[in-house]
């Protein structure tokens, strides 16, 4: 296609639509580094993008985040917009990984944690939670994002559920973390017991959370939706740690693209 040459346009989400997206496109849930490649001026303005998507959720939810509205808080052209993200569910989860990120950084920096792998286990779920929840529109609109059906979304959420498994099996530990560390599907983490740990947690919890989204229940509810599911899987009340051997089961499978 030459310089000159309109390009394409899609359908997105909320009736608009976007240029096909090109390859430089920010991969938010990535374990990568995908920010790396960007100059110091295109970071400035990617973080206008970002800020300014979240604040219009935090105001009016999914449905408030329109990428005109975003495009014209963050003083930059729709078409620049595009250029970083596909549509508006990519940049709240480009927001969720952030705050993935920083959760790494605080495991990352501090010692491991006392007290059972219940209580550890809890707690995590507790800071999460509450980071979460604390944006109640927000939130709402991230949870929404992760429903979308849309396949690459879907890669993106399949990298989120490693990470966080990464930080479960972590706190089942005790352990630190590395979270500078790449992240990918061919990677193991922990032992296989402890990745189905992981993975039916996370499922309680994304299941409570939506309850909480559609004003079943409490943030605290949430939290002991967690605490029982892992009280039922066995998850030791005891400080003592019981150490399981590293299956060589991969914990998932990226999802594939039609």
């Amino acid at each position: 296609m030459s310089a000159r040459a309109t390009p394409k346009r899609r359908p997105r989400s909320g009736g608009e639509s976007a240029p096909d997206a090109p390859s430089a496109v920010v991969e938010g849930t990535s374990g990568a580094t995908p920010l790396a490649g960007l100059a110091a001026s295109q970071l400035r303005r990617l973080r206008r993008i970002v800020d300014s998507a979240v604040s219009l959720a935090e105001k009016g939810g999914f449905d408030g985040v329109r990428l005109r509205d975003v495009a014209e808080a963050s003083n930059v052209a729709l078409g620049t917009l595009y250029k970083y993200f596909r549509n508006k569910e990519d940049i709240l989860l480009f927001a969720l990984a952030e705050q993935v990120g920083r959760m790494e950084t605080v495991l990352s920096s501090s010692p491991g944690e006392r007290g059972s792998p219940l209580e550890r286990c809890e707690n995590l779920f507790r800071r999460t939670t509450q980071g979460m929840t604390a944006r109640p529109q927000l939130a709402r609109a991230v949870l929404r994002s992760m429903a979308s059906g849309d396949p690459e979304i879907a890669v993106k959420i399949a990298s989120f559920r490693l990470r966080m498994t990464r930080l479960i099996v972590a706190s089942l530990r005790g352990e630190q973390i590395d979270g500078s560390a790449p992240i990918t599907a061919e990677i193991e983490i922990g032992s296989e017991h402890e990745r189905q740990v992981a993975f039916m947690l996370m499922n309680v919890w994304y299941s409570s959370l939506a309850g909480w989204a559609g004003g079943l229940h409490s943030p605290e509810v949430v939290v002991e939706h967690v605490r029982t599911a892992a009280s039922l899987m066995n998850v030791s009340s005891s400080p003592a740690v019981r150490r399981l051997p590293a299956s060589r089961t991969k914990a998932y499978s990226m999802p594939r693209l039609p």
